[in-house]
């Protein structure tokens, strides 16, 4: 796709706009006074709700007619969908047919990136939690951040949002492949002025073949980080901090315990009811006491991220600590769904072992002397593999049981 503007778009068509974010998109693109019209498969409540209420013209399976009938006098732009495959009959007409078409992080790139502050958020672990406590933070510290999160976040209106007149721009930076014509990450679109690296692990097994090709995909993504800008590295992760050597702006470390190279830490963890209290370092002195509704070490560093971030852009410490205090989390990150008989129950979208054994331990923080049974459903292309079947062993040992669905 060559240069295009938002402003220069009249009749957008979106292939697969029933996902949570294309859904999303095409609706911003309506209230932006876009003829927008969108196909799917199957289209399901909410999204289903917030298209029509949006007024976007739906079309019920994939079909090559569907682009003329959307606009029989011509589209400016079809944004094809992740899921969408090179035998989808559609796809197929608007690349073959002479359609400007993009995907979703490509149309971002061109239509809405270049004139923004990026905050993009990558890594193996945490990201969506990351990115999706950034925003709430800005949002609270009335910058109004437009923002592009792949979780349900119960603190903000939606998984994305775009503020036309905002500066800043908060994106989960997701490491799979844009589209199956673009097999590149979806962050090596976004644009970073300001980047935070969770860490960097194996995982992804159905599309990358060895540890050394998801440190490669990394690696491109810190060196497109903007002039002026930085990289947050968390050196728990020895790739994370391989991979930050690649990157030619200022890198700032923080970590789960003081050693070599690491400036932010926690210390004096503790639990103060339901929430989980540390003090945060800088470089040996104390710089601010933090409380989170989230448990476990994972959501600790997850959160001396956003600080390191937030001190940089000159918020204010008791502002960004009130917003850190009231954030809620993420759906299906360590959410409690119920009780029943005096069970509780938690759901969670853990799937790599480092992530399941991290979980299970701030459960464990959490509810101390309660029974802890863990039921794992190896959905992933990862998880289904032999790769971590080693690791698996010993990520279940906060549990009491472990039963495989």
């Amino acid at each position: 796709m060559g240069p295009l503007r938002l402003e220069d778009l009249r009749r957008v068509h979106i292939i697969g706009v029933g996902g949570t974010l294309m859904g999303a998109f095409a609706a911003f693109l309506k209230r932006r006074g876009i003829d927008v019209s969108g196909s799917d498969n199957e289209i399901y409540p909410p999204m289903s709700d917030v298209l029509a209420d949006a007024g976007v013209r739906l079309f019920k399976g994939y079909k090559a007619e569907n682009l003329q009938m959307a606009s029989p006098g011509g589209l400016d732009l079809v944004v094809v969908g992740n899921v969408v495959r090179s035998d989808n009959p559609e796809a197929r007409k608007a690349i073959d047919g002479g359609y400007i078409y993009s995907s979703l992080p490509e149309a971002m790139e061109k239509l809405l990136l270049p004139a923004t502050k990026n905050i993009v958020v990558a890594g193996t672990h945490g990201k969506t939690t990351t990115s999706a406590l950034m925003a709430h933070v800005l949002n609270c510290c009335g910058l109004a951040p437009s923002y592009f999160i792949g979780g349900v976040v119960p603190d903000l209106p939606g998984s994305f949002f775009v503020n036309p007149d905002g500066k800043y721009f908060v994106l989960e930076g997701d490491e799979y492949d844009t589209a199956f014509w673009d097999k590149v990450p979806k962050f090596n679109h976004y644009l970073p002025d300001d980047a935070i690296l969770t860490s960097v692990e194996f995982d992804h097994a159905d599309i990358y073949p060895d540890f050394e090709a998801v440190k490669k995909a990394f690696d491109g993504f810190v060196t497109r980080i903007r002039p002026g800008g930085r990289l947050i590295c968390c050196a728990d992760y020895p790739a994370a901090v391989e991979v930050s050597k690649k990157c030619a702006v200022p890198v700032i470390t923080y970590g789960s315990r003081p050693a070599a190279g690491v400036r932010y830490y926690p210390d004096a963890l503790g639990m103060n009811g339901q929430m989980y209290r540390f003090r945060l370092m800088d470089d040996g002195r104390p710089e601010a006491e933090l409380e989170l509704a989230m448990a476990g070490m994972h959501n600790v560093l997850n959160a001396i991220s956003v600080w390191i971030e937030c001190q940089g852009l000159g918020l204010g410490p008791d502002a960004v600590s009130g917003a850190m205090k009231s954030f809620r989390g993420v759906k299906r990150r360590q959410e409690v769904r119920g009780e029943v008989r005096g069970v509780l129950v938690i759901d969670d979208f853990a799937h790599h072992p480092t992530a399941v054994r991290e979980t299970l331990r701030a459960i464990r923080a959490r509810y101390p002397g309660r029974r802890i049974i863990a039921v794992f459903e190896p959905r992933s292309a990862t998880s289904r593999r032999k790769f971590f079947q080693n690791q698996y062993a010993g990520a279940f040992d906060e549990a009491d049981a472990a039963f495989i669905a």
